[in-house]
């Protein structure tokens, strides 16, 4: 027997998202915010190569699915989601910018990132309005799994001391956990949004096993290419298994099996997004947050 399909929770009578203008001041951060780790910091470094345009592409496919939506609450929480990862996109490309004024030049591999989120996954030019749809409701799938790792991703930002007691740069720090907690805030969007579209298992099912193997196949080649690219290491270090196993012991990335079974509970067929993370703990961050309070104060 099948199972049955998704009926999301009624948890967002009060949700309002609030895009939050931050600005960051990169001037004096170092190659390796991580200090005496260059492969951790690369390694969460892939997220500002990936971020900034596939937030764009989420902006897209989000406003491309707006007409389709009846319900007026998930209807203003799209429109708070695009406004929040309209500005994740241009936070990371600073980040980027930072990076070549630094000597290392990540265009080469945004460029395929460009190429897979405008050519492979961007609107198909010549098809019904009946494929249109289909398509358009297979790309928000595909963006309700990788919400689903961001918010993997966010939550362990948010409870991550180890990068405290390493000495991370603070404005990176500030960065990923303003960026993670805004994450956790809008995590149910994009699922409840798929289910809102087609509350089959099945989209979800292929959502994921499309979504999942793709996003690790990039953050691999990603931190390669920056050990590769990077000017003061000149090719001395190169990712392993084992470093990544000591790197995540430390805490300074998530250890990798908790990422499987957090990407498991995705195919639970009553899982929903609200079962990870925490909505009170992800405000609370955003209260205190040195660039929210800023942009808040502005």
């Amino acid at each position: 027997m099948p199972p049955r399909p998704v009926v999301p929770p009624a948890v967002h009578d009060s949700l309002v998202l609030e895009p939050r203008d931050v600005r960051f001041d990169w001037s004096r951060l170092p190659l390796h915010w991580i200090p005496d780790e260059p492969m951790a910091t690369h390694t969460v470094n892939v997220l500002h190569l990936l971020l900034p345009e596939g937030e764009r592409w989420f902006v897209e496919v989000f406003k491309d699915a707006l007409p389709l939506i009846t319900d007026d609450q998930l209807r203003e929480e799209v429109l708070g989601f695009i406004g929040q990862e309209a500005i994740h996109a241009e936070a990371h490309q600073e980040v980027l910018d930072h990076l070549l004024g630094q000597g290392l030049d990540p265009r080469p591999y945004v460029r395929q990132v460009t190429w897979l989120f405008r050519r492979v996954l961007g609107k198909r030019p010549g098809l019904t309005a009946a494929q249109q749809r289909e398509n358009l409701i297979e790309r928000v799938a595909f963006v309700a799994a990788i919400e689903h790792f961001t918010a993997f991703l966010g939550n362990w930002a948010l409870n991550s001391p180890g990068l405290d007691r390493a000495k991370a740069d603070p404005t990176m720090l500030d960065l990923l956990r303003w960026h993670g907690a805004e994450e956790v805030e809008h995590r149910s969007v994009a699922f409840d949004l798929m289910v809102h579209l087609d509350p089959g298992y099945l989209r979800r099912l292929r959502g994921m096993l499309v979504s999942g193997p793709t996003l690790f196949h990039l953050w691999i080649r990603g931190v390669r290419f920056l050990l590769a690219a990077d000017p003061s290491l000149n090719g001395s270090v190169r990712p392993t298994w084992r470093e990544a196993q000591r790197i995540a012991r430390r805490g300074l990335l998530p250890e990798p099996s908790r990422m499987v079974r957090s990407a498991l509970r995705y195919f639970r067929p009553g899982y929903h997004p609200t079962q990870e993370g925490s909505s009170s703990q992800a405000l609370s961050y955003l209260a205190g947050s040195p660039a929210a309070r800023a942009a808040a104060s502005r």
